[in-house]
């Protein structure tokens, strides 16, 4: 294939996050031809419970790349291949013929308590960690399957299936029920040393091989989009691509093929990675199949990203307000006004553990904590305060990541956060290094779309791929104020927590217990 060949084939990327279905359309040089978008529904049927309707998965990845296609018209017959990322964790239940029988529990489900202290004392911590490469925590799917086969051990039958969401959507697309290794390991049923599913946690849950999808080397064609299915999408039989999940995918996408940069993505969580060519676990990352081929990637992730700066607006500043008032506005209202406030937010500090906190602590019984109210502070101090209080804690996450590996030199953003030029500079304040903004907004599509092109031929290697594909932005380095959100850090925000460790575990007690009261009237 010549360059002018290459240049002129396009990959399509479906990107199916938690509140949508993305399918964007590159070109060799990581444009953005086309694309298309189908909403998702997040359901919250009770305390710490998130689910959704994983027919809605299918249904919405089928409106986004048919906006994708009829935008292209004729050009689509240029696309060589497909590619999929999604949301982890987050899995459903289907029948032999891929029809949900459960509601998919997203990845912030955390009903599964239990199960995680049953898992822990029957199996040991230090087992499942070196095992799956992720500590033992509400947030692996193992501890929330087991948390439903519990309570409906009725489901458990050879024809069960344990899906992804990329395996579900796999399957819909070709008949074939198989997702990949960097799809399949965040669900913490996959033994990582040997590449497969681990039979120990399979016997545990009382499941067989035969109720999980196919495994498949992240890169390697999983299979063809079955002929129906394609005229439906506007496509060709093309080559189906096994993918990542979002987080690998990100880290492609924003370049990550070698050692002294990381990914920032900014979103619903905030999830950092670094790679790695060997396994190792450590309490202060978790540890997952990078997208590339023989990798891994060493990853952190705070559960409470945008979504702390959204519950914000919504559940408080929102209430009352006009039907004209968006959350786009008050965000960026509120933005305004903390870029005029001094560092430290006038002596307000944040601790964003609003949905638990996994690494470095794998506490699932932290909550966010605020000190320093006084009476002269308002709606702006509270949102400078959590962007610096997220910039104190990925600053606590990568000084634990650099000890167990080497110097990050760089941290590259996306996501909806990086769009803020103040939060840009309080993470090159606070972290002292170097901020670079992915030039996309989507960078788990491009990384997927990288495998897509190497897969179709258009480039040799992944790495070429991302020199070709990947690029940044605008850079932000750390100024005047480094020195004092040092002493900030050092002196006030490091302690919290482990000071506030056992309160918070009586007050998580307590609060379970004020739920039985409730219900008991």
């Amino acid at each position: 294939m010549t360059p002018r060949e290459a240049a002129s084939d396009l990959v399509l990327a479906v990107d199916a996050s938690t509140t949508a279905c993305k399918a964007l359309v590159f070109d060799a040089t990581g444009r953005v031809l086309a694309e298309g978008r189908g909403a998702l529904e997040l359901f919250n049927p009770e305390p710490d419970g998130y689910e959704q309707d994983a027919e809605h998965w299918w249904t919405a990845t089928v409106s986004a790349i048919q906006q994708a296609t009829q935008q292209l018209g004729d050009a689509a017959k240029r696309v060589r291949a497909v590619c999929l990322t999604h949301q982890r964790e987050t899995f459903v239940l289907t029948d032999r013929r891929a029809r949900p029988i459960h509601p998919a529990l997203v990845w912030m489900d955390a009903r599964c308590r239990d199960e995680v202290s049953q898992a822990k004392e029957q199996l040991g911590a230090d087992t499942l960690h070196h095992l799956t490469g992720k500590p033992a925590s509400t947030t692996p799917s193992f501890y929330k399957l087991a948390y439903v086969l519990n309570r409906q051990p009725a489901s458990l039958s050879r024809d069960l299936r344990v899906l992804d969401v990329g395996a579900f959507l796999s399957w819909r697309l070709t008949g074939r029920c198989a997702t990949s290794l960097a799809s399949a390991d965040p669900l913490g049923l996959v033994d990582m040393q040997r590449h497969d599913w681990a039979d120990e946690l399979l016997g545990y849950l009382r499941l067989s091989r035969a109720n999980m999808p196919e495994l498949v080397p992240a890169g390697e064609v999983l299979g063809h989009l079955d002929s129906d299915v394609a005229r439906t999408l506007g496509l060709e039989a093309l080559p189906l691509v096994a993918g990542a999940g979002d987080g690998q995918a990100a880290g492609l996408g924003a370049g990550v093929v070698g050692p002294g940069r990381a990914y920032l993505n900014l979103g619903t969580a905030i999830v950092s990675g670094v790679l790695a060519r060997e396994y190792r676990t450590h309490p202060a990352f978790r540890t997952l199949y990078g997208a590339a081929p023989g990798t891994y990637f060493l990853e952190t992730d705070l559960k409470g990203g945008t979504f702390t700066l959204n519950w914000l607006c919504e559940k408080w500043l929102a209430n009352g307000a006009a039907p004209s008032s968006s959350l786009e506005t008050l965000l960026g209202e509120l933005e305004s006004q903390a870029a005029q406030l001094p560092p430290g937010a006038d002596g307000l500090v944040l601790v964003p553990y609003w949905n638990g906190v996994m690494n470095p602590y794998w506490d699932d019984d932290a909550t966010g904590i605020t000190l320093g109210w006084h009476g002269a502070h308002g709606p702006a101090h509270l949102y400078r305060a959590f962007l610096e209080g997220i910039a104190f804690e990925q600053r606590l996450h990568s000084r634990g990541v650099e000890l167990a590996t080497e110097r990050i030199q760089e941290f590259v953003v996306m996501g909806g956060g990086a769009k803020s030029p103040l939060w840009c500079q309080i993470l090159a304040d606070v972290l002292e290094r170097k901020i670079m903004r992915s030039a996309t907004h989507e960078a788990s599509a491009l990384g997927a779309a990288m495998l897509a092109s190497v897969a179709a031929g258009l480039f040799p290697s992944v790495e070429s791929a991302a020199r070709a594909m990947a690029r940044t932005s605008d850079v932000f380095t750390s100024g005047p104020q480094q020195g004092f959100y040092a002493r900030f850090f050092d002196e006030v925000y490091v302690g919290l927590y482990p000071q506030l460790r056992d309160a918070l575990r009586a007050l998580a007690q307590l609060r379970t217990q004020s739920r039985v009261f409730s219900r008991s009237k």
